[in-house]
């Protein structure tokens, strides 16, 4: 990755000091030039030389002297030798793999976060991808069974893509903790990266699943991934889904939240990782903002400076002001001794 910046500087910056000191002294030149050639003549009246002067001519004249000065004041400026500074960064990242491993059951669809746990959960982990655009992240849900949602992928608009399409009735019914565990250690378990993470969320106990969530975790350990848990769910009973009409509208009633605590406290202490507890969305965003913070990537950037000459421009302006100058004062406005 580049990050590219244009800036001018002066291989001798002495030089332009000179360039006061060169205006003071032309104007002092042409003041005392102009006393000792044209001295003051007094007379009644100037009617008598009407016919005679040419009003530009005489302009340009007195232009003469600014062509000058200006053409000896771009040559100074040629001779600091003015430059382009390229800057060109090169970003190395130590890189970390990150596997979402999200909980897509019924019981997502509860009322205890606006406007439900799923999408709360949804917009949290967006805003977590957008966060580390240096990783490589994918996505995997899980409900009665798991499913690879997104491999792990550095196009994370794929993977914004594919969480924003998932839903509560994509899976069988139920709660595979450990199905969901394997399967993303599963996409983790050949990559390279110097750090590889899940990020486990679900609201409740694990009821299905060919796979135990301990199992899971100690495969985990084995590929030396680290798993970070949330148990997402507001304490004492939630609004949740226990049936759905006819017309497909979903009945809601209170219920007790149950959620495995102590299962997925061991599986983050077994795998280094740690676990967390979402009652609202905003202890969720918090939860997602602190799992950034211990997860960093490291950048090492290199630097590269560039350099181009650019006095060709201020030299080619000078000497065209020059010849302008000659032009003028032989061929337009030349004096008769």
């Amino acid at each position: 990755m580049f990050d590219n910046l244009y800036q001018i500087s002066f291989a001798h910056k002495w030089v332009l000091w000179l360039i006061p000191i060169v205006l003071l002294l032309a104007v002092a030149w042409y003041w005392w030039l102009a006393k000792r050639n044209y001295p003051a003549l007094k007379v009644s009246s100037s009617f008598a030389f009407k016919g005679f002067e040419n009003p530009i001519a005489a302009r340009i004249k007195q232009l003469l002297p600014v062509l000058r000065v200006l053409a000896l004041v771009l040559l100074l400026v040629a001779l600091a030798r003015p430059q382009t500074n390229y800057d060109e960064s090169e970003i190395t990242t130590e890189g970390i793999d990150i596997v979402l491993a999200m909980d897509v059951s019924p019981s997502m669809l509860a009322k205890d976060f606006m406007p439900d746990r799923l999408e709360a959960a949804k917009r949290e982990a967006l805003e977590f991808i957008d966060k580390r655009p240096h990783d490589r992240i994918g996505l995997v849900v899980f409900a009665g069974e798991s499913f690879t949602q997104c491999p792990v992928t550095i196009d994370h608009n794929i993977v914004k893509t594919q969480l924003k399409n998932i839903s509560s009735n994509m899976l069988q019914e139920g709660t595979a903790i450990g199905m969901g565990l394997g399967t993303a250690v599963q996409r983790l378990k050949e990559s390279a990266a110097k750090s590889k993470v899940v990020v486990l969320m679900t609201d409740g106990v694990n009821n299905a699943g060919s796979i135990e969530p301990i199992t899971a975790a100690d495969i985990a350990l084995n590929y030396e991934v680290r798993v970070y848990t949330i148990g997402i769910g507001t304490n004492g009973k939630a609004l949740v889904p226990i049936a759905m009409y006819s017309n497909g509208e979903i009945m809601y009633d209170y219920m007790d939240v149950e959620i495995d605590e102590a299962l997925l406290k061991d599986i983050a202490k077994k795998t280094g990782g740690e676990y967390f507890r979402a009652t609202g969305n905003k202890g969720l965003k918090e939860i997602y903002a602190q799992i950034d913070k211990l997860e960093r990537t490291k950048i090492e950037v290199s630097a590269y400076q560039r350099k181009a000459e650019k006095f060709h421009a201020f030299a080619l302006g000078a000497i065209l002001l020059l010849a302008v100058e000659l032009l003028f004062r032989y061929l337009i406005v030349r004096s008769i001794p």
